[in-house]
């Protein structure tokens, strides 16, 4: 017997609560009386996502941005920000391009979608796009050779697909599926749709041979697949001819230095006041070198700007306030830490391999760190010292655990490493088990002076130790395969991505899951190859929380979870895998005097948040 249905979000709506009638917009009042569009009524859904927070604005305008790529034109969904789930400023799960989803023992979801949605063409957006991407697309050998994405798969095994009428489909897993709802959230969301209408004319079950042999040929593609995998690009938002979901259309072909995004008739969000979302006509993207990018938003060249700017602009910034008519906010920032130091645990050398393995040395190392000499010197004490940790804007913030060993005290790091058999030798360094002095190697990006700055520190702190630092920049490329074959023996980077997380969100990024995590690489491609490469995990520690990670995915409700949070955060603290300097950096955000309706604080954050996504950028309008 099914257990009841736990019903997330139903509505996003309140029951009873009265939509206001359509208003319609003005920038698409000429092609609605000349007939080239429908009136607004006829292209919203029949119940649209009304925005309780949204306005009331003003339609209109174009909004300026700056970015140095052109790949920079997925940063357009990442703020646009429609997916079939979203999460809201609190951290809340919510349907967002669904109407409603219903879960049933955590394994069974059933999703529903807004009737009469339509994609940004016009053209339904119905179940058959969620089938054509199932069954055409990730399970098809030639389009998806490695099958379908992860997060589709429980205890490597696909979920039973349905579908159960124009607007509804079903998944239902063997076991629990607790991470496959945030998924859909993410900043880079699981796409489980496509737009079927375009797609299928570049697909060999659908298209004419003849016809799709010419296309191919006139792409200069090398089969069907890679024409057909290059046009459904909708991350990437380069490829003008998609349909799409989200509130502006890429209207501009690369390569360009500037891209016009313009709003999607179709969009299926609107405010209280039956005014369809975005307010904002149009997005302007202006590419510039992004050495540049400080100085051009300081002349008031973007009125919305973040991305390229860092904490060390911020005093040239303000300067520019008045001249550039914009002012500058500082959020904070959502990793759970904005420096951090990476011991290698696979690291090729097997004398600081055994070292890093041996809590004891972590420890030290951490206690050896002036944090807040970093926090004054660097980030004039704005910045939350302590280890890589969650934040205070997370449901399961502890200060405890993210101050356990990570106070400056330079006499217990020293009897640490005493214990640890690191002797001193007569030139102040201490010496390896092998008998060579205690330098290392910390290899860094070398992409701002930031870090250097913060090495220099570091290096002072830890010679009290015994133990000198040597900082080596390499190009980030070579930085990584160096950290991947063990070469590196330890790294600069930023610490857990998310530093926002709440029980519901998925701990994999504590445990080892991913080449990609530099405290233990060759473990974490192990798992990602399934065992084809890397290494299995060989330390008690890393093994519990990979079975915790585990367990999370098929625990049987929220208290469960949030018990194998506890314990992953836990292990962490007392393990000091990763040396967190500082978090919570401020970020400069320049907003220009008139763009209304972006919040004064907030979370600048990939994941959760998509950056400005979490706020709704659809929300944001311009002043006359």
């Amino acid at each position: 017997m099914r257990l009841p249905a736990v019903l997330l979000v139903l509505l996003t709506l309140l029951p009873g609560a009265s939509l206001a009638a359509p208003v319609e917009t003005p920038s698409l009042l000429d092609r609605v009386r000349a007939g080239a569009l429908p009136p607004v009524e006829r292209r919203l859904p029949a119940a649209p996502y009304v925005d309780p927070v949204a306005g009331p604005g003003r339609h209109g305008g174009d909004l300026r941005l700056l970015m140095a790529k052109a790949k920079d034109t997925r940063q357009m969904v990442v703020y646009g920000y429609a997916r079939l789930m979203c999460y809201t400023p609190e951290l809340v799960l919510e349907p967002d391009i669904l109407e409603r989803v219903e879960v049933e023992e955590g394994r069974i979801f059933t999703l529903h979608l807004r009737a009469g949605h339509k994609w940004s063409d016009g053209h339904p957006f119905t179940a058959e796009d969620f089938r054509y991407w199932w069954e055409d697309v990730a399970n098809n050998a030639e389009l998806s050779p490695v099958g379908p994405p992860a997060a589709m798969l429980v205890d490597g095994k696909p979920p039973v697909f349905e579908v159960l009428g124009e607007t509804a489909v079903r998944y239902s897993w063997e076991a629990p599926n607790a991470g496959f709802l945030p998924a859909l959230a993410g900043a880079r969301p699981l796409y489980i749709y496509r737009p079927a209408h375009y797609l299928r004319r570049f697909h060999a079950a659908h298209a004419a041979p003849a016809a799709l042999a010419e296309a191919v040929e006139k792409a200069r593609r090398r089969s069907w697949a890679a024409l057909h995998n290059k046009l459904d690009s909708q991350y990437k938002n380069d490829n003008p001819d998609l349909p799409t979901l989200q509130p502006w259309v890429p209207a501009t072909r690369p390569p360009s230095d500037r891209f016009v995004f313009t709003r999607n008739p179709y969009y299926h969000r609107t405010d209280a006041g039956g005014r369809q979302l975005p307010y904002i006509d149009r997005v302007v993207m202006n590419i510039a070198a992004s050495g540049l990018i400080p100085a051009k938003t300081a002349s008031g060249a973007s009125d919305l700007q973040a991305r390229y700017l860092r904490f060390d602009n911020v005093t040239f910034l303000k300067r520019g306030e008045e001249p550039g008519g914009y002012k500058v906010r500082l959020w904070r920032t959502g990793k759970g830490a904005h420096a951090a130091l990476y011991p290698n645990l696979n690291a090729s050398d097997p004398v600081w391999r055994a070292l890093f393995r041996d809590r004891r040395v972590r420890r030290a190392l951490s206690l050896g760190l002036y944090r807040e000499e970093v926090n004054e010197v660097i980030y004039f004490g704005l910045a939350l010292t302590g280890g890589n940790s969650l934040l205070p804007g997370s449901p399961l913030y502890d200060e405890a655990l993210r101050q356990r060993w990570a106070a400056h005290d330079p006499d217990a790091a020293n009897a640490l490493l005493d214990e640890a058999g690191l002797r001193w030798g007569d030139d102040g360094l201490r010496l390896l088990p092998d008998g060579r002095p205690a330098e290392l190697i910390v290899e860094t990006a070398g992409e701002s002076t930031e870090e250097t700055d913060i090495l220099h520190l570091v290096h002072d702190s830890w010679l009290k130790l015994g133990i000198k630092l040597h900082a080596k920049p390499l190009q980030r490329e070579l930085l990584r395969n160096r950290i991947f074959s063990g070469q590196t023996l330890m790294s600069v980077w930023s610490g857990w991505e998310n530093g926002l997380a709440s029980a519901a969100m998925s701990p994999a990024e504590l445990a080892p899951t991913s080449q990609q995590q530099l405290q233990w690489p060759k473990w974490g491609q192990y798992h990602e190859t399934r065992g084809a490469a890397g290494e299995p995990v060989d330390m008690d520690s890393p093994r519990r929380l990979y079975a915790l990670n585990d367990a999370w995915r098929l625990a049987g409700g929220p208290e469960e979870r949030r018990r194998i949070w506890r314990e992953m955060l836990e292990i962490h603290a007392e393990e000091v895998f990763v040396l967190g300097i500082v978090g919570g950096i401020r970020q400069p955000v320049v907003v220009s005097d008139r763009l209304k309706g972006v919040p004064e604080e907030g979370y600048y954050n990939w994941e959760p948040g998509a950056h400005f996504g979490m706020f709704r950028p659809d929300r944001f309008w311009l002043a006359e």
